[in-house]
Order: structure tokens, then C-alpha cells, then sequence
């Protein structure tokens, strides 16, 4: 069974770099954000997670299934803001996103961990993660907006650059069967045990 983690990463990368576009002041408004939340940054990371799931890959299943789902919760929160639910929206209030974004990096800080024992390249892509998710809260929150916004934005930005480069790299790498473009070897600070956690890169491409 091929190597889905590419396309996983691509997709994270598409609608990172899309998102960041509207918080880099490039671009206007989420309505046209939505189309690439929903087919880029959940489906393609949800079916690359559901393939991993089957090879018995951990780390990918878990990571691209999680931030996939996170998404679709994003691309409704955007739906219902703009009133394509109808009425659903009229009380809600947006400040809970911010929350929603505390807890993906409560649980983001886990990944982390994982991702410095993958490759550099994905353990980078990590910390901008955990950059990326409070800085949105407080921005949310009303919390120094211009600070915390900016770091989101630069964040999200780098996130889809580096993102970009790793699924060229898992790509080109897997293709051809030899290392072509490097992700960095793992850090090796936490020795794994005898549980079954598998690394999502053959170990040929994360040299």
C-alpha cells in the first residue's frame, strides 16, 4: 500500500497557505476559504489518516486525522459566521474558537513530542503549529490582536512553506526510492519502546 502522508501534508499546506493569505492582509473575508477547508485541509488529511489507520502508521493516522477534523470544525464555524445555516448562528458567539484552539494545542504540545522523534523538517512544522493555535486564541480573544495576530499569521505562513517542501520531499523521496530532498533526522532525545508507534516516513526519507 502506498505512502499517503504527501497528500496528507499537501493539504495541510493548501489551506494553511490560503488561510494565511487573509491573516497576511493579501486577501478578504472566509467565504472563498471554505471550498479549500473543507477538501484540502480535512478530506484530503482524513483520507490520508484513513490509510495510515490501515498500515498501522500511529503517528500519521492520529496527527492527519486530528488536524482534519479541526477543519471541518473551522469551515463551519466560518458557514455559520457568514449565515449559510440560517438563523443557527444569530446567539453564537466566535469567541469559542478561541477555546477550540486552546485545545488543539494542549493536544498540538503532544504531537510535538512525537514529531521531534519523525524528522526536523515535521518537528518545525510542530512548533509553528504551537505558535500558530494560541496566538489565534488570544487574537480571538481580543487579547493584544495586533501582536498575536501577526504571529499567527507568520506562523501559518511558515507552516504552509515548510509544509509545501515536506510533501515535495515524501513525495520525491518515496518515488524514487532514495533520499532526493532531506527532512532531517530525527532528534533521538526519547528512545521508543516496544509499543507499536511507526514513524511516518521510511526511514530512507527522513535521513
Amino acid at each position: 500500500m502506498s505512502d499517503p502522508t504527501a497528500l496528507g501534508v499537501f493539504g495541510l499546506s493548501m489551506v494553511t497557505f490560503v488561510a494565511a493569505s487573509a491573516k497576511m492582509g493579501w486577501t478578504t473575508g472566509v467565504a472563498y476559504l471554505i471550498p479549500w477547508a473543507l477538501f484540502l485541509g480535512s478530506l484530503a488529511q482524513i483520507w490520508a489518516s484513513m490509510v495510515d489507520f490501515k498500515k498501522n502508521n500511529y503517528f500519521g493516522a492520529i496527527v492527519l486525522g486530528a488536524y482534519g477534523l479541526f477543519w471541518i470544525a473551522v469551515a463551519m464555524h466560518w458557514a455559520i459566521s457568514l449565515g449559510w445555516l440560517g438563523e443557527v448562528g444569530a446567539n453564537a458567539d466566535p469567541k469559542q474558537l478561541a477555546f477550540a484552539c486552546i485545545g488543539y494545542f494542549i493536544f498540538s504540545l503532544f504531537i510535538m513530542v512525537a514529531a521531534f522523534e519523525a524528522n526536523k523538517v515535521f518537528a518545525v512544522i510542530l512548533v509553528l503549529i504551537n505558535v500558530l493555535l494560541p496566538s489565534l486564541a488570544l487574537s480571538i480573544l481580543g487579547v493584544n490582536k495586533e501582536l498575536f495576530g501577526a504571529l499567527a499569521a507568520w506562523s501559518e505562513l511558515g507552516i504552509s512553506l515548510l509544509g509545501f517542501y515536506a510533501a515535495g520531499a515524501v513525495f520525491l523521496n518515496n518515488f524514487f526510492g532514495r533520499t532526493l530532498l532531506p527532512l532531517g533526522k530525527p532528534l533521538g532525545l526519547i528512545s521508543k519502546g516496544a509499543a507499536p508507534v511507526v514513524t511516518p516516513l521510511p526511514a530512507k526519507a527522513a535521513a
